[in-house]
């Protein structure tokens, strides 16, 4: 899993604009308005995501529409649960310790 991609979705504001094209497609205008900040901000922060491959844009006339794309989401899911099954794992047998604990006392 490449820095930039945490570093991507390391601002708020880029995360809040996730959230936002998580409910369908937008323009820059429109998430503007969202998120208050002025359009150039927005667009910077499109970029950045855009450049870490998590939004496609299209052109629909004079307007840039933006939308998620699944695949970096998919590998940072497939990334994260490699960890969680490890600490998963970890609690299990926490718990298989401290279950047997009790009987040993008596």
């Amino acid at each position: 899993m490449a820095a930039d991609v945490f570093a991507a979705l390391a601002d708020p504001t880029r995360r809040r604009l996730v959230e936002l094209l998580g409910e369908g497609e937008r323009s820059v205008s429109e998430m503007a308005a969202e998120v208050d900040i002025h359009q150039p901000g927005v667009s910077r922060h499109l970029r950045i995501l855009h450049e870490a491959g998590f939004v496609s844009v299209r052109a629909e006339g004079q307007r840039r529409l933006y939308s998620l794309r699944p695949e970096p989401f998919l590998k940072l899911d497939a990334w994260m649960q490699r960890y969680a099954s490890d600490q998963l794992a970890r609690l299990r047998r926490l718990a298989q310790l401290v279950e047997e604990e009790p009987n040993k006392r008596k």
